[in-house]
This record gives structure tokens, C-alpha cells and sequence, in this order.
């Protein structure tokens, strides 16, 4: 590969690199979300208008110290958040005053790159203002690990594009169902 053939390679990649970080800004900006992860179905997904409701897919930015565990270990890519982070999407699974119970589901003691990972959520009562999110995958970094969030945080969203099935049927909302989850038990606390 000559000179002029390098510079031009590399100009069109700068190009095209430029042009996605400034599409995923705007993107951003206008209310898309884009989901790269396994954690609900990858595809594009918008804000949504409305007060988010049980089973209801939300965005939520993390705070404190669990958005710098996502900064740290790589979980979370930077965004629009306060954080500097991505805003997670999940699935609303409880609301206040709903029992949970933690050990209806999987907990992992190691996340992907092998490295501990502790739970933090405990059998209990959601309390008043907070909500629980998980996600539709097992290996996913949700309320099991960071615990619950303030309802207020949560913004709803839809589906506006998901990738198409793979060849072992895997796709979009075939994962979804937390209403039927054993982890959520659904009663008003006294």
C-alpha cells in the first residue's frame, strides 16, 4: 500500500469515526438509546412519554458508587448520564411495596472477565419511592447488584428497531416475562 492510498484509508476512518460518535450524540440528545448488550434485546429503543409502569422497559442512570464500579470495570460505555456513562436499559420489575426475593433468580459471584462481583439486594419490601430493574438476561448488571433505584430516575422507553432473531431463535422480547418471574411477589405493605 502506497502513501496516498495510507492517508486515504486513514482519512475515511477518521470520517466514518467522527460521523458515529457524532450520530450516537445526537441520537442521545433526541431520546435514542441503543442497546449493544445482551442485557434486553441490542437494538435502538426512544424515550417514552408517560409515568413508567410495572414491566414497562425503562432507562436509569446509575449514581454513586456503583456508576464508578461500571466506569472501573468496563460495564457501562461513556454517555449522556451525569455519570459521564450510558444510561442502562432494563425492565421495571417492582414497584413499591412488592416483595422481592432474590433468591428466585441467578446470582453470579464472578462477572464476565471472572473478576467478584457481590449482590447487594436482600429478600424485602421495595421501599416507598424506590423500584427494582433487572434485565431479561441472567449475566445482566442490574438492581441484583446495585440495588434498588429512585422510581423518579426511571424514564420509560420503546422499542423502535431490535435486531433481527439468530439462527438459534435467540431475539428480542423472547426473553422478556419478569411479571411471571418467582422473584417478584406483588402485595401492599401495610
Amino acid at each position: 500500500m502506497n502513501s496516498t492510498s495510507l492517508r486515504s484509508l486513514t482519512r475515511r476512518v477518521l470520517f466514518i469515526g467522527v460521523w458515529l460518535a457524532l450520530t450516537f450524540a445526537l441520537a442521545s440528545g433526541v431520546g435514542l438509546r441503543f442497546n449493544p448488550t445482551p442485557s434486553l434485546p441490542m437494538g435502538i429503543y426512544r424515550l417514552a412519554p408517560g409515568l413508567p409502569e410495572k414491566n414497562d422497559l425503562v432507562s436509569v442512570c446509575l449514581q454513586g458508587e456503583f456508576a464508578e464500579l461500571a466506569l472501573e470495570r468496563g460495564y457501562l460505555e461513556p454517555g449522556s448520564c451525569p455519570s459521564g456513562l450510558r444510561p442502562l436499559l432494563k425492565r421495571l420489575a417492582a414497584l413499591p411495596g412488592e416483595s422481592v426475593d432474590p433468591s428466585a433468580f441467578p446470582i453470579r459471584s464472578v462477572d464476565s472477565q471472572g473478576r467478584s462481583i457481590s449482590p447487594v439486594l436482600m429478600p424485602g419490601v421495595v421501599p416507598p419511592g424506590m423500584a427494582l430493574v433487572l434485565a431479561d438476561h441472567p449475566g445482566s448488571f442490574d438492581s441484583r447488584y446495585f440495588g434498588f433505584v429512585p422510581l423518579d430516575r426511571l424514564q420509560r422507553v420503546e422499542a423502535v428497531w431490535l435486531w433481527p432473531e439468530n439462527e438459534k431463535g435467540h431475539h428480542a422480547l423472547k426473553h422478556a416475562g419478569l411479571e411471571r418471574s418467582p422473584c417478584v411477589r406483588s402485595f401492599k405493605h401495610p
